[in-house]
């Protein structure tokens, strides 16, 4: 019995990037804010790159807090959106093809509650959500945010959300 040849890894490589591409250009919320995620392997970052729009106080200046939420509910829901789309990219069946990516429906928001634990500064930020839970219906994450130092985090967040029905295959 002959093994299947794996694929090469630029082969690999361009399709999860134009999966990843896929996801984020179909939420017109996310080129707004000027999100970027950066992807390696299968951990995503959420890059949230400085802009004065996003400032809510000119006098501190300090990042809006609407803007610190929605950057953190946004990689929450790519971190859930990609861990879905990883299986069919990566499965037994990904036989794919860049065009024969499939579009996933998105979870939708049950509650978000935000952590404001300092002031986010004039600067970038960064952001990396954690799955603490995922099954058919429900799905519950843990999301971090900060600036110059990982360890200083200026938010934090936790957010359950309800999980797009997935169809089944056939």
């Amino acid at each position: 019995m002959m093994r299947k040849r794996p694929e090469p890894v630029q082969v690999i490589k361009q399709r999860r990037d134009a999966a990843l591409s896929s996801l984020v250009s179909g939420v017109p919320f996310i080129r707004f804010l000027g999100v970027q995620i950066d992807r390696r392997g299968d951990e995503l970052t959420a890059v949230l790159p400085y802009d004065d729009k996003l400032i809510g106080n000119p006098m501190l200046p300090a990042l809006h807090g609407g803007a610190t939420a929605a950057f953190l509910e946004i990689t929450a829901i790519m971190e859930l959106a990609w861990a879905g789309l990883w299986d069919d990219i990566e499965g037994a069946d990904a036989d794919v093809h860049n065009d024969d990516i499939p579009t996933p429906r998105m979870p939708k928001t049950i509650d978000f509650t935000v952590d404001y634990l300092r002031s986010g500064l004039p600067r970038d930020a960064y952001a990396r959500a954690k799955v603490n839970r995922s099954g058919r219906r429900y799905a519950s994450v843990h999301v971090e945010a900060w600036q110059d130092n990982r360890s200083r985090l200026f938010a934090q967040a936790t957010g359950h959300f309800l999980m797009p029905s997935r169809e089944p295959k056939g």
